[in-house]
């Protein structure tokens, strides 16, 4: 069970995340958690995923994030036929931009 990623341990880090009230405590408790490295990490794949949803190629991806094209290709995967929460959070965050132009000044990096 505890190779599993839903566990009682995620679900309480998730239910964590939920009771933050705004983006100073999100700051303070995801840079207490993790480190710089992986907040960059977390931070670029978020982008990944706005450049998939935009039919921006892998290669300006790649270039704008320094991720690895395998990661850029497991984004993509998970964008299309995951869970549905980049979707999710793609239509609640940008359903009022245009489809073609990342929102300036968003996400962690």
């Amino acid at each position: 069970m505890l190779n599993k990623w839903d566990n009682p341990k995620t679900t309480k880090l998730l239910k964590t995340i939920l009771a933050l009230k705004n983006l100073k405590e999100a700051k303070a408790f995801f840079r207490d958690l993790l480190t710089i490295s992986e907040l960059k990490e977390f931070g670029n794949r978020w982008l990944a995923a706005q450049m998939l949803n935009q039919r921006i190629p892998y290669s300006r991806i790649i270039k704008a994030t320094g991720l690895s094209s395998t990661t850029v290709a497991r984004i993509s995967k998970w964008l299309q036929s995951g869970k549905g929460g980049y979707q999710l959070m793609l239509k609640r965050l940008f359903k009022n931009h245009h489809h073609n132009s990342l929102p300036v000044g968003k996400g962690l990096c």
